[in-house]
Order: C-alpha cells, then structure tokens, then sequence
C-alpha cells in the first residue's frame, strides 16, 4: 500500500494534528517505510504463539484492606494550612 497526499491529510484530520503542506512530501515516504514493516510483519506465521497479556511472569498480590492505625482528626489537620475543626480549607477553583 503507498500513501499519498491526499491520505496523509486524511490521516491528520483523524488524529487532529495539524500538518504544514512542506512536511507532507518528508511523511508519504516515512509512512510508506512504516506499512511495508508491517506487510512484512504480517507475513510472519503467529498461529502457536500465545497472546501477551503482561511483560513479565509476575502476579499482582492482593491483600485484605484493614485499618492497621488509625489517627485523630486534630493529627491530621495539624499540618494543614488552613482548616476547621473537622475539614481543610482549600480555595475555590470551580465558579458557578
């Protein structure tokens, strides 16, 4: 498959990238080296390997979400900038 101009530009408007008319003639050939590394590609015979899931072999371990300590609300305002009694006060970034 060649590219050309024309499906360069359509390539673009799909990604939303603008592209300037003098990079169009450095991309059409760069493109076309990429889809032929890929026609190559596809000539490989894939059938007995197995789909990767994950680079490596390691498994997630999971454990059971307990409360291991527990602190006071006066500890944990007690580096807060600005708060209440309760709560932190943070400015107000969403206008109505």
């Amino acid at each position: 498959m060649n590219l050309d101009a024309k499906t360069i530009h359509k390539i673009a408007d799909l990604a939303r990238i603008h592209i300037d008319e003098k990079e169009v003639d450095t991309l059409i050939p760069e493109m076309n080296k990429i889809l032929s590394f890929m026609e190559k590609l596809n000539e490989l015979d894939t059938s007995n390997v197995k789909p990767l899931v994950y680079m490596n072999e390691s498994v997630n371990v999971w454990r059971e979400d307990v409360v291991k300590q527990e602190i006071s609300t006066a500890d944990g305002l007690k580096n807060a900038a600005k708060h209440t009694d309760q709560f932190f006060m943070v400015p107000k970034i969403i206008e109505k």
